[in-house]
């Protein structure tokens, strides 16, 4: 069974930064494209980021220039350094693996992270 784990939220100061992480398992093969949603209260789901395996990146217009993600394909980790947080960023953050092939089968539907909040504070 794959599972998405989110870490590394919390609360954090208007200018500081935070780095989240998530870890795929489940006998995982190789996954096509990692990434980040948000959603804050009220609002829509956003994309934040995405990286696929070969390292090609996409990133939400309100992050660009302060977020960057990375990932380590041997450890089917996802990362999400993010830097100058405003309030705005203020929100739950979703971990998604699109693309993802286990030892028996290919699944063609996403696989999404409980979430982990981030908090920023005037």
């Amino acid at each position: 069974q794959v599972q998405l784990v989110e870490s590394g939220g919390g609360l954090v100061q208007t200018g500081g930064s935070l780095r989240l992480s998530c870890a795929a398992s489940g006998s995982i093969l190789s996954i096509n494209t990692m990434g980040w949603y948000r959603q804050a209260p009220g609002k829509e789901r956003e994309l934040v980021a995405a990286i696929t395996s070969g390292g090609s990146t996409n990133y939400g217009d309100s992050v660009k220039g302060r977020f960057t993600i990375s990932r380590d394909n041997a450890k089917n980790t996802v990362y999400l350094q993010m830097n100058s947080l405003k309030r705005d960023d203020t929100a739950v953050y979703y971990c998604y693996a699109d693309g993802i092939v286990t030892g028996s089968k290919f699944y063609g539907m996403p696989f999404w992270g409980k979430g982990t909040l981030v908090t920023v504070s005037p």
